[in-house]
């Protein structure tokens, strides 16, 4: 065990070096408030300085080179004003040039002619000569004759710190006196011996030193590899006791039977036969229900596979059971939609289904709620509405969120706490995660994905076309309107104006109306000014086919169900993010016709955007193209990650050490299973460490 304060906890101003007036603007800069904060402050690269070149060596296309020699006579060159310092460096192979623009006198004083130097710079090539401007150069000693025997290392610094004089190098030789001073009782080994056993992990005291100063790349790649374990397998040691500790402590309604309701629809009334992930979901939920612990379970499916009959079978598997259910939706008419459906599904059951958002007048609406508290209403679906305390039931068993990502865990909460016992949850996303985001945000989560699509679905074929091919482009949609078929045509929103993107969208409208005139075509519109009532008319009017057209900005994103849609133009697909491209993709091929999904761009494209539309038109994999727009915009970026706040590591990438992720999963799961509460022996230090840690994160209900 430690005794008495760690050398770490010793604040910054107090290191050989530092200062009041330097502690204090590292503080404010860079956040380094102690010795500990300088010793987790990590390189991000190293400069190799363990070869010395002989001056001869150094060709053209060398980028920087360190060389030894003895220097010349240093001599002033030009007017005053534009002056420069030049002096010659002979190794006994050949001459190197270097000059010095800046502070000409102060160097010239420092300098020593016939003096051995080690010189390290960016070679330039100047009349057949090689030459360094502005080199690093210091007397050749005992530490340095051989060249240096490690990598040195370069730091994150910020422009403020350099007019001070603290540049990277400078953070290094802080770095390099604060080591000498550390002992491993500093940097104590929280790993248990097992884990680093199986892991083949360096110690941690040898991976601090290393990873600063490593004598060479082997030793770096080690050091850097631990670390990054060490941050992964602490995340998944906390979510995962999260996870189990719910499963213990959690209570959660029991449903004891597949009843008459679940069989009656199953043999009778489904639509389609089920995938084979639709069944395997559909048992994990089931086997959830009946365990007496309350279910908290991600559904991930892509567009289109058939998350909502999932989510009516277990509503009415709750039904069967004697509870009711309610399914909540980020928007009014994905809301309506569900309702729509639902009912259609059920015409034929003794299922009450009812809906509930912000425009149901208040008669029909005080009608409602009684009805839900008298346990009337078995399926009650809705938007937020359903949050507010005026909302109650009888019994309520069984919640579905559907697009997670519009909601955030305070409002989940409050669905758990209309019932005693908090009832199931099962939360729905279109949006795949891809798997390594989901195993850092929701491990405590149970997670199901389907990835098979129903039978009779064809894939949808996606091309990308210039702003040149655009009278084509409606040429084709109009001949798939000839064989009875619907287009949608969806402008991008543009953020900064919403005059701008209502002129734009208004200008898409009449261009298409002059292409497509009545009374041969029909054309619906909708887009953000419009009243709700206004855009349920003309999204109604498309729906049943009295329209064959939707010219719309991206307020149909989620959840519109057009079977008979087939086509799908994206105006300024540039304009896109990959996993909002997907989601628009997936409003056509939703019946038994063939699809097209028409990404139209201008001729200007960033190397970026062209990779978007790559992929687009290579897959309709959800979870290859979420994998890749993790890698082009970075995991802060994906939706909903931001609120977490968790993704925050110093050296672990999500996206780049998958294999690390998944080990560090694997085994804390492991560990965890013999000793969730971490009380043997040989898990005590990493116990110590948690909790030392527990006070910095947010940490309990990330789901």
């Amino acid at each position: 065990m430690q005794h008495g304060p760690s050398i770490l906890e010793s604040p910054i101003e107090y290191l050989k070096g530092v200062g009041p007036q330097r502690g204090d603007m590292l503080r404010k800069e860079l956040n380094i408030h102690s010795f500990g904060d300088l010793l987790e402050h990590f390189p991000y690269r190293h400069i190799d300085k363990t070869r010395v070149f002989p001056i001869s060596a150094i060709a053209p296309g060398m980028e920087m080179v360190q060389v030894r020699g003895i220097l010349g006579e240093p001599e002033e060159i030009g007017e005053k004003g534009r002056k420069r310092l030049s002096a010659i460096l002979r190794d006994g192979t050949g001459e190197l040039e270097l000059t010095w623009f800046q502070g000409v006198q102060w160097v010239k004083k420092m300098l020593v002619p016939g003096r051995q130097y080690v010189v390290y710079g960016k070679v330039a090539w100047f009349k057949n000569r090689p030459s360094i401007t502005h080199p690093e150069i210091e007397p050749a000693d005992e530490e340095n004759v051989a060249g240096r025997n490690f990598l040195e290392p370069v730091y994150p610094t910020t422009e403020k710190l350099k007019t001070k004089f603290i540049t990277g190098r400078a953070l290094g030789k802080l770095t390099a006196a604060l080591l000498p001073q550390i002992s491993p009782r500093d940097v104590p080994e929280f790993l248990p011996a097992s884990i680093m056993a199986a892991g083949k992990l360096m110690p941690r005291f040898e991976a601090y030193r290393n990873i600063h100063f490593p004598p060479d790349q082997a030793s770096y790649d080690a050091a850097l590899r631990r670390l990054k374990f060490e941050e992964l397998f602490v995340l998944q040691i906390k979510l995962n006791q999260v996870k189990i500790k719910r499963h213990q402590l959690s209570k959660g309604v029991i449903f004891h039977q597949v009843g008459a309701l679940f069989n009656e629809f199953y043999a009778n009334h489904l639509p389609f036969a089920l995938t084979n992930a639709q069944k395997r979901v559909i048992k994990e939920i089931r086997t959830d229900c009946g365990r007496g612990h309350q279910m908290n379970r991600l559904l991930q499916g892509d567009v289109g596979s058939g998350k909502t009959i999932v989510a009516l079978l277990s509503m009415l598997l709750a039904a069967d059971n004697g509870f009711q259910s309610c399914l909540m939706a980020p928007t009014e008419i994905l809301a309506q939609q569900h309702f729509a459906g639902i009912s259609q599904l059920l015409k034929d059951m003794p299922v009450t289904v009812a809906l509930l958002t912000g425009s149901v007048k208040a008669a029909e609406r005080r009608k409602i709620l009684q009805r839900a508290v008298d346990g009337e209403i078995h399926i009650l679906i809705g938007t937020h509405a359903l949050i507010e305390d005026t909302v109650q039931f009888k019994n309520l068993g069984f919640v579905v969120i559907d697009e997670q990502h519009r909601f955030g865990v305070e409002q989940r909460s409050k669905l758990w706490q209309k019932n005693e016992i908090p009832p199931h949850v099962l939360v729905m996303t279109a949006t795949p995660i891809p798997r390594t985001l989901s195993m850092s945000l929701f491990g405590d989560l149970d997670c199901s994905v389907m990835d098979e699509l129903p039978p009779g679905r064809q894939p949808i074929t996606t091309v990308h076309r210039y702003e040149s091919s655009r009278h084509n482009v409606l040429e084709f949609v109009g001949e798939e309107i000839q064989k009875g078929r619907q287009a949608y045509i969806i402008f991008p929103l543009i953020e900064e104006s919403s005059k701008l993107e209502y002129e734009n969208l208004m200008r898409g409208y009449e261009n298409v109306k002059a292409f497509f005139p009545e009374p041969k075509f029909y054309i619906s519109m909708v887009h953000g000014r419009m009243s709700a009532e206004e855009k349920d008319t003309n999204m109604q009017r498309f729906v049943k086919g009295d329209t064959q057209i939707m010219v719309s900005t991206t307020v149909i994103e989620v959840g519109v169900n057009v079977p008979n849609a087939s086509v799908m133009v994206i105006e300024s697909a540039e304009k896109f993010g990959l996993s909002q491209l997907h989601q628009l993709r997936g409003r056509v091929g939703r019946g038994s016709e063939k699809s097209f999904c028409i990404l139209l761009t201008g001729p200007k494209l960033t190397s970026d955007a062209r990779e978007r539309l790559k992929i687009m038109c290579e897959t309709n994999d959800g979870f290859r193209i979420a994998e890749k727009d993790m890698e082009l915009r970075g995991p802060g970026d994906i939706e909903g990650t931001r609120q977490s706040g968790m993704l925050n590591f110093k050296l672990a990438s999500i996206m780049h050490d998958k294999a690390l992720m998944e080990a560090a999963q694997r085994m804390a799961e492991n560990l965890l299973e013999e000793d969730v509460e971490l009380m043997k022996p040989e898990h005590a230090a990493l116990r110590q460490h948690l909790l030392a840690k527990k006070g910095k994160t947010f940490w309990s209900k990330i789901s």
